[in-house]
């Protein structure tokens, strides 16, 4: 028995040392005076890999651990789809409620466009970073892409016709959380999400307003160096982008999603189902989630990408895996160091 128990843990060791160095190669660009990326892998309900790499903060040399919090961007869109869901199992809203329910400015778009037409990105309302005013100085927020909407009286496509990628429709979505809640948007995550769960670093960022501990600053490569570049004007928009997070935080989360802690069963059905074809014939959409298969195995996963920050979050709820990478440098493709990472684990799944 004693040599069972010992063959076990060496076993185990080993395999961690393997995962180990297939990610410190993934990410080795980044060991040493460079922005860089926290990762982390989940599987069977631990943490089994969790690391930072490079800088949170190149100025003040602060590394990236497993606690720094990276700028979600548009992985927030699935918490943005939860909060609705919540006050869809409240019986305060219907996900088939037309859009001019809550905002009668947008007449223009009938009783066509509902909100389950806002999750699925087939609403056809216009892209707001296309009109916003040529002499904007000031960050926009949730309620600016509201207005820029309500001074247009055109869409792209028939609601429904057609598929197309929508953070206006994802900050029309957090000002309805915030109508029918009574609270801000950030506040409902915090009091219905990030607080239940005990995600405490996790955040809806307002300038001003709150502060994010721990906090990574976004970089971009210009001219072959590296430069500050942490915030856009549209950066202060929370439904489609603004939330911090950590690998820790996010392992929390998703847990969450195993164990009907937020969502009922039926409504996590409803996020993970293929609603609509995205951008490939082979890949779709849900609510808030990106659906596809890998390496033969349905995916749920999100991507974020924005000024400073590139992330991806990824889960094969079918082998109890997921892994996230946050990355604090501008146009890396996140996606691709997860892929890399995922295939490695389930091509060697026995070892794990």
């Amino acid at each position: 028995m004693k040599n069972i128990i010992l063959l076990l843990f060496f076993s185990t060791l080993i395999m961690g040392q393997n995962l180990e160095q297939k990610i410190d190669s993934i990410f080795q660009e980044f060991i040493g005076n460079s922005s860089g990326a926290a990762v982390g892998v989940f599987k069977d309900g631990k943490i089994i890999f969790s690391k930072g790499y490079g800088f949170a903060d190149l100025q003040n040399k602060i590394k990236i651990t497993p606690k720094t919090n990276f700028r979600l961007a548009s992985v927030t869109k699935q918490f943005t789809s939860a909060s609705i869901l919540i006050l869809a199992q409240r019986n305060l809203l219907k996900t088939d409620d037309p859009v001019i329910k809550y905002f009668p400015c947008l007449n223009y778009l009938g009783e066509n466009v509902t909100i389950k037409n806002l999750l699925t990105h087939t609403s056809g309302i216009i892209d707001y970073e296309d009109f916003m005013p040529s002499d904007q100085n000031e960050q926009l927020k949730d309620k600016d892409v509201l207005k820029i909407l309500c001074e247009n009286d055109s869409t792209y496509f028939v609601a429904g016709s057609n598929y197309r990628y929508s953070n206006s429709a994802y900050a029309l979505l957090s000002l309805i959380v915030e109508k029918l809640s009574g609270l801000s948007f950030a506040d409902f995550l915090n009091l219905n999400i990030f607080k239940p769960l005990s995600m405490n670093n996790t955040i809806a960022y307002e300038k001003g307003i709150s502060e994010i501990v721990n906090r990574a600053f976004g970089y971009a490569i210009i001219d072959g160096k590296i430069e500050f570049a942490d915030q856009s004007l549209t950066s202060a928009v929370l439904g489609d982008g603004g939330i911090y997070s950590s690998v820790e935080d996010m392992f929390l989360w998703d847990q969450s999603l195993y164990e009907n802690k937020i969502l009922s069963s039926g409504n996590l059905n409803l996020s993970f189902f293929r609603h609509t074809k995205a951008e490939t014939d082979s890949s779709y959409y849900g609510f808030g989630w990106r659906l596809d298969d890998f390496m033969n195995l349905k995916r749920i996963y999100h991507t974020g990408s924005t000024c400073g920050f590139s992330n991806v979050f990824m889960r094969f709820p079918d082998k109890n895996l997921s892994v996230v990478v946050l990355m604090n440098q501008r146009d890396l493709p996140a996606l691709e160091y997860g892929n890399q990472i995922a295939g490695f684990i389930l091509n060697n799944l026995s070892n794990y």
